[in-house]
C-alpha cells in the first residue's frame, strides 16, 4: 500500500515543502469557497439583514473556537518531532491523547459557546436590528462545535506525518456538501441563518467521521485505536506547552477583533454587512499563508527532531519568501476587483462602499500579514511558542485596541478601524524578524533536552 506520510526531514527540500503545502492550499481554496457560498446565498436569498447577522458572530465565534484550535497545534508539533525522530512508540502516546483531550475540550466548547453568545453578543454592540438571528445563528453552530473541534485535530495528526493530501479529500467533499445544504436549508426549506448554521455544522461533522474512520483503518505508524485513547501526563505536558501559547495567541487576536467588530457596529447595519462581506473576500489571501504556516511548522518540527538543523533554517527561508509573494499577488488582484467582488455579496451602494473601502487600505499590505504568521509558524515548529503569543498580545490586542480606543473618540471614521490592521501587521513583523535572525531557535529542543 502506497505510504501516505511524507518525511520531510530528506530529498528536495522545495519539493517537499510544495508537495506538503499544495494540498493544503486546495482543501482551504474549497473551504473559503464554501464560505463564500454561505455569505452569498444568505445575502441573496434572505438580505442585508442576515448577512450582518452571520457577520457579526464571525469573531465571536473565532474568540471561542479558536483557543481550542491552537491548543491542538501543539499536539502536531509534539507529533511531528517524534515522527521526525522515528520514535514510534513516543508518537502514538502522543496521538491518543491529543485526540482525548480534544474531545474533552469540544464539550467545553459546546458549553460556553451555547451559554455565553448573548452577553457577549450585546457587550460587542451588535445591532439591535440583527440580534436575535445572530445569536440563533451562532448557538447553533457552537451546539455541533465537535465536528469542527476533531475535524482540526485529526487534519493535525495526519499533516504532523507530511499527510495533507487525506485531509484535502475530506475538505473537498464537506465544502461541496455545505453548499448543497445550504441551498436545501436556506434556497429551498427558507430556514434563513438557522439553514446556513445547520449546513456547517452537519458539514463539519461529516468531515470530522470520515478523518477518524480513515486513521482507524490505516496500517500505518499513525493508527488510531479507540481502545488506547487515554491521558500519558508527559505527552499531555507537552501538547499543552506547545499548544497553550498558540491557543492563547488566537484567542488574543480574537479578543482584539472582537473590540475592532464593536467599533465596526457602531456605524450601523451596512457597515457590518460591507465589512463582513470584505472578510470573505480577505480569506482567499489566508490560502497561501496557511497552507506555508501549516508546511512551515511540521518541517520545521520533523528537522529539528531528526537534527537537521541546517536544512530546517532552509526551508523555513523558502516557506516565508513563497506565502509573501503569493498573498501579495492575491492583494493586488483583491484591490484592483474590490467593487466587482463586493457587489456580488449585496447590492446595497453603502454596504459595498463599506467594504471596498477596507480593501483598499489592507489589501496592499498583505505580505506583512504573511510575514507575521509564517514566522510564528517557523518558531512554533521549534518549540518556541511564547514568542509568537508575546508579538500578538502586544500588537495585535494591546497596540490594536489601544490605538482604537485613543483615536475613536476624537476622529470616528471608518478609516481608523481598517488602518489599525496593517499598522499591526508591520509592527509584529518587525518584532518576530528581529526574534528571527537573533535568536538560537534552531536548537531550543536540544538545549530543553540538556536542561530538563
Amino acid at each position: 500500500m502506497h505510504s501516505t506520510q511524507l518525511l520531510m526531514t530528506e530529498g528536495s527540500i522545495s519539493g517537499k515543502m510544495l508537495r506538503f503545502a499544495a494540498p493544503v492550499f486546495i482543501g482551504n481554496l474549497f473551504q473559503q469557497l464554501y464560505n463564500v457560498a454561505d455569505a452569498l446565498i444568505v445575502g441573496n436569498f434572505v438580505g442585508n439583514g442576515a448577512l450582518a447577522a452571520v457577520s457579526a458572530t464571525g469573531n465571536l465565534s473565532f474568540l471561542l473556537i479558536s483557543f481550542f484550535v491552537g491548543v491542538s497545534i501543539g499536539a502536531g508539533v509534539v507529533i511531528s518531532r517524534f515522527f521526525g525522530a522515528r520514535d514510534e512508540e513516543k508518537m502514538r502516546l502522543a496521538i491518543h491523547t491529543a485526540v482525548a483531550f480534544n474531545l474533552v475540550t469540544a464539550a467545553l466548547l459546546t458549553l460556553a459557546g451555547t451559554t455565553l453568545t448573548p452577553w457577549l453578543l450585546r457587550l460587542m454592540g451588535t445591532p439591535e436590528d440583527v440580534m436575535e438571528l445572530s445569536v440563533s445563528y451562532i448557538r447553533i453552530i457552537f451546539s455541533g462545535s465537535i465536528g469542527m473541534v476533531m475535524y482540526n485535530s485529526l487534519c493535525g495528526i495526519m499533516r504532523a506525518v507530511g499527510d495533507s493530501r487525506t485531509p484535502l479529500y475530506f475538505l473537498v467533499v464537506s465544502s461541496l456538501l455545505n453548499v448543497v445544504l445550504d441551498l436545501l436549508f436556506v434556497a429551498v426549506l427558507s430556514l434563513g441563518v438557522r439553514g446556513a448554521a445547520f449546513a456547517t455544522i452537519l458539514s463539519q461533522l461529516v468531515s470530522a467521521l470520515l478523518c477518524a474512520i480513515r486513521l482507524m483503518r490505516t496500517h500505518e505508524s499513525h493508527r488510531l485505536v479507540l481502545r488506547e485513547l487515554g491521558f500519558d501526563r508527559e505527552m499531555l505536558g507537552l501538547i499543552v506547552r506547545y499548544g497553550l501559547p498558540t491557543g492563547m495567541q488566537n484567542s488574543v487576536i480574537a479578543i482584539a477583533n472582537v473590540v475592532v467588530q464593536s467599533y465596526v457596529n457602531s456605524f450601523g447595519t451596512m457597515a457590518v454587512a460591507g465589512c463582513g462581506a470584505y472578510s470573505k473576500i480577505e480569506g482567499f489571501a489566508f490560502l497561501p499563508i496557511t497552507s506555508f504556516q501549516m508546511a512551515l511548522t511540521t518541517f520545521v518540527g520533523q528537522n529539528l527532531g531528526a537534527r537537521e538543523f541546517g536544512r530546517a533554517r532552509r526551508g523555513a527561508r523558502f516557506g516565508i519568501l513563497c506565502s509573501l509573494a503569493s498573498a501579495e499577488l492575491i492583494g493586488m488582484a483583491i484591490y484592483l476587483a474590490a467593487p466587482y467582488l463586493l457587489g456580488a455579496f449585496t447590492s446595497e451602494p453603502e454596504a459595498i462602499a463599506f467594504g471596498v473601502g477596507r480593501a483598499k487600505v489592507c489589501s496592499v499590505f498583505f505580505f506583512l500579514l504573511a510575514a507575521s504568521h509564517c514566522l510564528s509558524a517557523v518558531l512554533r515548529g521549534a518549540g518556541k511558542a511564547n514568542i509568537p503569543m508575546l508579538a500578538m498580545l502586544l500588537f495585535w490586542c494591546v497596540v490594536r485596541v489601544g490605538f482604537l480606543s485613543a483615536v475613536m473618540p476624537f476622529r470616528h471614521t471608518i478609516d481608523v478601524v481598517n488602518w489599525v490592521y496593517p499598522l499591526t501587521w508591520l509592527l509584529s513583523t518587525i518584532f518576530l524578524v528581529v526574534y528571527y535572525f537573533r535568536a538560537d531557535w534552531l536548537h531550543s529542543f536540544e538545549k530543553e533536552k540538556q536542561s530538563a
